[in-house]
């Protein structure tokens, strides 16, 4: 049988209009999938808000189950589905103050991270001026070293909002600033650090302390009465506490397997005789942790 001259045109019509529905199904199938992909981040994203909610409420449970002693620290660890959580708090008075803290703190911190001690001595001075009022008809001579240094603004004169803030006072390197931080905070409100719960870099800031004491006080200070560990402490005591502060440092860490994981570190106001348990102060999501 002869084919007619515009039969082999409809068999090529046929043809390509195949392969474009094919290639539409295609299309649409990686859509679908994306779709379902991106909805799937999102849902595991709801999951963890959800998760770090009840990973905080139940750090605030544990911290107040005896509201006359609020404990320095405690780690949780539970599966809730396909989530693994670790929740650990800390009082947040294990960290120096930036707005309570007296300065020769402040400066034991800062030479523990390599700076010579009349420069760390004057560091602390420009923080105390810092979050210090002027005196009533006194002539402002801090705010007169920052017009000289070329900076257009000078001392808040009042309490630091955020540990951040340290980067705006005359004469803090950035290099110093990045390694200080971990180990300051403005939510404690107390000078006195909390010796159960602080760093070795937040004890090596309290004078009088050796490096072999610092030592011996990390191995035995969770089991050793207060009175017994101020003795020991010798002429530092007068600068800790054994006592937590309302204030907690909760870092929730939620594990999705294969999908990624998420990291969260939210400071409470622990409130025990109030109407809500607990005030937030600050809520951070860590980015680098992400799901994927």
């Amino acid at each position: 049988m002869k084919l007619r001259r515009n039969d082999g045109f409809i068999v090529v019509a046929v043809l390509w209009l195949m392969a474009a529905l094919a290639t539409l199904a295609v299309i649409y199938s990686l859509s679908v999938r994306e779709s379902a992909a991106a909805f799937s981040t999102r849902d595991d994203r709801v999951k963890a808000q959800a998760l770090t909610q009840a990973g905080v409420e139940l750090a605030v449970a544990r911290m107040t189950a005896i509201p006359e002693a609020l404990p320095s620290f405690g780690r949780a660890s539970l599966r809730l589905g396909d989530a693994a959580l670790t929740i650990e708090f800390h009082a947040e008075n294990g960290r120096i103050d930036l707005n309570a803290a007296p300065p020769e703190v402040l400066a034991g911190l800062f030479v523990g991270f390599g700076v010579r001690p009349e420069d760390a001595a004057g560091l602390a001075e420009r923080i105390a001026a810092w979050r210090t009022p002027p005196t009533a008809g006194s002539t402002d001579d801090e705010a007169a070293l920052y017009r000289v240094a070329g900076k257009r603004y000078g001392p808040r004169r009042g309490m630091f909002q955020h540990v951040n803030e340290l980067a705006l006072v005359l004469g803090v390197p950035s290099l110093l600033l990045d390694r200080a931080l971990p180990y300051l905070t403005v939510y404690s409100g107390q000078q006195e650090i909390n010796v159960l719960t602080a760093a070795p870099e937040v004890l090596a800031a309290l004078p009088g302390l050796t490096p072999g004491g610092i030592h011996d006080l990390m191995l035995s200070r969770a089991n050793i009465p207060e009175d017994v560990l101020r003795a020991r402490l010798g002429a530092a005591a007068r600068y800790v506490t054994a006592k937590a502060s309302n204030s907690m440092r909760i870092t929730v860490d939620i594990n999705f397997g294969a999908r990624g994981r998420t990291r969260s570190e939210v400071v409470v106001l622990v409130l025990p005789n109030d109407v809500a348990p607990y005030r937030v102060l600050s809520w951070r999501d860590q980015a680098e942790v992400s799901i994927r």
